[in-house]
């Protein structure tokens, strides 16, 4: 490399030294005037009158919102991961900064403009801020968005939704949100709110159906109709659909919740579609349900269980679901199998079905040889099943009512 070439590197390099240099003091700058701007925010929240809270309010979310000014300098990958770890400091030091308290008062004010602003300066705080989540319920915001499910109001109760959701993804949050009778609200939004609210339900619903402290199920047979209709409009291999089988199947628990399923429009045919065309998790929660369906009462369900077709779909789940799922797929078989109905499912179309099933799992060229282990799987386990109820009936005889030989 000649003179020339090695004072162009040099210049490149400086000229890069200096851009660093006041990219830091432009990022220094930008946190000492955003560190005046918390204390301002949190001053107007604690002392303001009604007017400064709201803005105050809102002035949050822009904070949180806003990048910090060096970011436009980055790449785009470096820019968005140094914005985001900016907004969750900003929301460490509001939080600290004692906004929360105020806040949380504002949600009971008679103006809806304040309720909004404090609403939506709540969801920003609690976003990816565990230590926000925590500290918002235990000032008690919990009571409060309660009652703003209740309202008529439809982006106020909507908010109030969104912020149940953000807040019940908390570990700590779930029993006090539980006990609170949210639930039962939620379950009204499902069948009444926009996309979004019904989305934010169920989620919801869903985050507090896995808290351990619950000593009553968190939703009722009234959610099943909804949450069969949201289920037969969203993809089944989507991650709400993974949410609304685990509802469904904690509903299929209870007769009422059974006895719902049973009799919605589609119901027992939408598992049946899930089990067919759902990820891992919402074939291992469809096929879940509708054992329990089989389980609980044989000659009612079962019945309503081949007549949508479900043994296709079965079969193929004891070759590719979880270990849970392919478990649950060939306890239901054996269950179904049973039935007159499928005694007359002539050994031909049987086979057929377990053919295209192997072929789709391990192709052409090994389907016959899939589909025979399948069959003699089935066979097998049809075998062990009899024994098995030939030994019950035995063992449950008593001497003066077993048959001479």
């Amino acid at each position: 490399m000649g003179q020339e070439g090695e004072e162009e590197v040099e210049v490149a390099v400086a000229e890069e030294e200096e851009a660093a240099m006041k990219e830091t003091k432009d990022e220094e700058s930008w946190n000492q005037k955003k560190q005046s701007l918390i204390v301002e925010i949190s001053s107007k929240l604690i002392h303001g009158d009604l007017d400064a809270k709201i803005q105050a309010a809102r002035d949050i979310r822009k904070l949180v919102r806003r990048p910090s000014s060096s970011s436009s300098s980055a790449s785009s990958s470096s820019s968005s991961s140094s914005s985001s770890s900016s907004s969750v400091k900003t929301r460490s030091k509001l939080g600290a900064a004692g906004v929360i308290q105020p806040l949380v008062l504002m949600l009971v004010s008679h103006n809806p403009d304040a309720r909004e602003s404090s609403l939506l300066a709540l969801l920003n705080l609690a976003a990816r801020n565990e230590r926000n989540k925590v500290k918002i319920v235990t000032e008690g915001a919990i009571p409060h968005l309660v009652e703003l499910l209740k309202f008529q109001n439809s982006s106020l109760r909507e908010l109030a939704t969104a912020a149940i959701l953000t807040l019940s993804t908390a570990a700590s949050n779930k029993p006090t949100i539980a006990a609170s009778g949210a639930a039962s609200l939620l379950v009204q939004i499902l069948s009444s709110g926009s996309v979004q609210g019904r989305v934010d339900a169920v989620t919801a619903l869903h985050n507090l159906s896995t808290c351990k402290e619950n000593t009553i199920p968190i939703v009722d047979a009234r959610a099943v109709p909804p949450l069969i209709s949201l289920l037969k409009e969203c993809k089944k291999y989507s991650k709400f659909a993974e949410k609304t089988t685990a509802l469904l199947e904690i509903l299929s628990y209870s007769e009422e919740g059974r006895a719902e399923i049973s009799k919605s429009n589609g119901g027992i045919l939408t598992l049946v579609e899930t089990v067919e065309d759902g990820s891992l998790l919402s074939t291992e929660h469809a096929v879940g349900a509708l054992l329990s369906l089989c389980q609980s009462c044989r000659d009612k369900y079962r019945e309503l269980i081949l007549k949508e077709g479900a043994i296709p779909g079965l079969l193929q789940l004891t070759v590719e679901g979880t270990a849970e799922a392919r478990e649950r797929a060939r306890t239901l078989l054996d269950l179904l199998r049973d039935s007159p109905q499928e005694k007359r499912l002539a050994s031909s179309v049987l086979e057929r079905i377990v053919y295209d099933i192997a072929t789709r799992v391990d192709g052409a060229d090994k389907a016959v040889e899939t589909a025979k282990r399948l069959l003699q799987d089935m066979v097998q386990r049809s075998m062990e099943h009899s024994m098995r109820r030939i030994q019950h009936r035995a063992s449950s005889c008593t001497p003066s009512t077993i048959p001479s030989t």
